[in-house]
């Protein structure tokens, strides 16, 4: 028999030894590597460029996996059966980047994506588009960065019966003291005990609840007497879940694998990739990372519809959403509940520490090293990212303290970034023709139509509430009516400028008058061999103190 849910859970002694082993585990990450993050830039946000591919593909997993991760995944698969998977399957997109534009953007050398855009775009539309995801995204960082801790503030006030304001600042603070001191550095060691541990804990959880639930077998029949053998059948759609709602994300994975920027999570995973110490390495990394990815997705969906046939017909959602938090604390013995919390600290911290020094490099790179001070030295640029963590933890308790309905959030933060930029995120990378202007047009586009759509024409009567898949859609429409009339009315980018950026970066696509001129010019054969003078000529410049500008 179920146990009755508790709103206070009792730690024994052996819960919190395994708490406090993996919190000095992830302190020793801050004090051993300090040394390496204050030598430059580069160690401070990209451990020198030195990293084999695990490393970054254990820190992607970590990433993608958050406080909140198994609140909105219960959610889905709880509501809609197996089905749901489809939700969370746009992850799905770093398989098809690991090939494409993983391998472009590791040839660029972007330390940001910011960056990217003064290499790929010439003129005042490249420097007002850099500064534009610059400041978007230190705000996009400091905006994750609360609703993560805001989730953190709910499962101290359910473990502890804490105030909300204690649980979301406590954890992520002691969070910021290893990425203040140690940088990406102690971003990417932590992430590895952490994403080894959050692995090993939700599979455990999961494998526990499936056990408690009566096993795999018992859990189909029951579904069945349910009448609920619906639920485990993916491709069931019904006015619920139709059948434009998966195709929808089946696009948006496959095709959006394509472009860069199409997703908030694109932004993590592009400092992982330039990161790695190779090309091949940085490949690996996006791959195997998200392949962990959804090896973790399949272990929730058996686990819910386990905790589904012991608690079914749960109709508010603030209630089923915490059912795989709830299969690990209260059916967990003593001594095991504490590795389980630990697990919890895990996917929290991974995903705080990241933030917090993604969002600095851009506050850093992108705008006090290119516009503020451009001839500041190594140590200047260690001491500002430092100063931009601070800012950024300060930021997002504010934020936090505010934030109370987190799907909403989340889901609105997402449709933000991939729903009218979603083809122009690809357009730039596939297309030469598609100019500065029209990206940045597209980014303030989105930003307007995301508002109205979402929140405001609904909330007036003007738009009938739309599902989410249908949002997508009319905002990737009302979008493109903006930037495809800018493409042509505007001139392309200076072609000097796309030939450099072509032989260094190699894209795909309709790039036919660069590559012709390129070839032209002797920087490339017939063959598409780059001459390894002009490649490494390109490379060294890049890498200068400074340079991007």
């Amino acid at each position: 028999m179920a146990r009755q849910m508790l709103a206070v859970i009792d730690f024994a002694a052996l819960d919190w030894f395994w708490v406090a082993v993996f919190t000095a585990v992830m302190f020793m990450c801050g004090l051993i590597f300090y040394r390496l993050a204050k030598r430059s830039e580069s160690e401070f946000f990209l451990a020198g460029r030195g990293l084999p591919w695990w490393l970054p593909a254990t820190s992607i997993y970590a990433t993608h996996t958050a406080t909140d991760t198994p609140v909105w995944i219960t959610g889905v698969i709880y509501k809609y059966g197996m089905r749901g998977l489809w939700i969370p399957f746009f992850c799905a997109w770093c398989a098809v980047s690991a090939f494409v534009s993983t391998r472009i953007f590791r040839r660029s050398l972007a330390m940001s994506q910011a960056e990217w855009q003064n290499l790929r775009y010439s003129g005042l539309g490249s420097e007002l588009l850099r500064g534009w995801l610059a400041g978007w995204q230190t705000f996009m960082n400091m905006f994750v960065l609360a609703w993560v801790s805001a989730a953190m503030g709910k499962v101290g006030t359910y473990l502890f019966g804490w105030p909300h304001w204690m649980g979301l600042t406590m954890f992520t603070a002691l969070c910021a003291i290893y990425v203040l001191s140690a940088g990406y550095w102690g971003v990417i060691m932590s992430d590895f005990q952490q994403g080894v541990i959050a692995f090993v804990v939700i599979n455990l959880v999961c494998c526990w609840g499936i056990y408690e639930a009566g096993g795999p077998a018992v859990i189909v029949d029951k579904l069945q007497a349910l009448g609920q053998g619906w639920r485990l059948n993916p491709l069931h759609f019904d006015k619920d879940f139709p059948l434009a709602w998966f195709l929808t994300m089946f696009v948006m994975a496959t095709l959006g694998g394509v472009g860069m920027g199409n997703f908030i999570d694109w932004y993590p995973e592009a400092q992982r990739i330039q990161s790695a110490r190779t090309l091949r390495d940085a490949s690996y990394s996006i791959y195997g990372g998200s392949y962990l990815t959804l090896i973790r997705n399949g272990f929730w969906v058996a686990a819910i519809l386990a905790f589904y046939v012991m608690y079914p017909g749960i109709a508010d959602a603030k209630d089923y959403e915490m059912g795989w938090y709830r299969l690990g604390f209260e059916y967990l013995p003593m001594g095991m509940i504490g590795v389980f919390f630990a697990g919890i600290l895990a996917i929290h911290l991974s995903t705080i520490s990241s933030h917090l020094n993604l969002g600095a490099l851009y506050a850093t790179r992108d705008l006090y090293h290119h516009y503020i001070n451009p001839q500041a030295t190594q140590r200047q640029l260690v001491r500002a990212g430092r100063i931009s963590t601070f800012l950024l933890l300060v930021g997002c308790f504010v934020l936090g303290l505010g934030m109370r309905r987190i799907t909403d959030w989340l889901i609105f933060a997402l449709w933000l970034q991939a729903a009218g930029i979603w083809l122009p995120s690809i357009l730039q990378v596939v297309w030469w023709r598609f100019n500065s202007w029209a990206y940045l047009s597209a980014w303030i586009a989105n930003l307007v139509m995301s508002w109205l759509v979402v929140w405001v024409l609904p909330a007036v009567g003007v738009l009938p509430k739309l599902q989410e898949y249908q949002q997508f859609w009319l905002l990737a429409i009302l979008v493109a009516v903006i930037y495809v009339p800018v493409t042509f009315l505007t001139r392309p980018d200076d072609m000097e400028h796309l030939i450099r950026y072509y032989v260094m970066a190699r894209p795909l696509g309709w790039w036919g008058p660069v590559r012709r001129e390129a070839i032209r010019r002797g920087l490339m054969t017939a063959g598409e061999t780059t001459k390894q003078g002009a490649a490494n000529g390109l490379i060294s410049k890049t890498l200068e103190p400074g340079t991007g500008r």
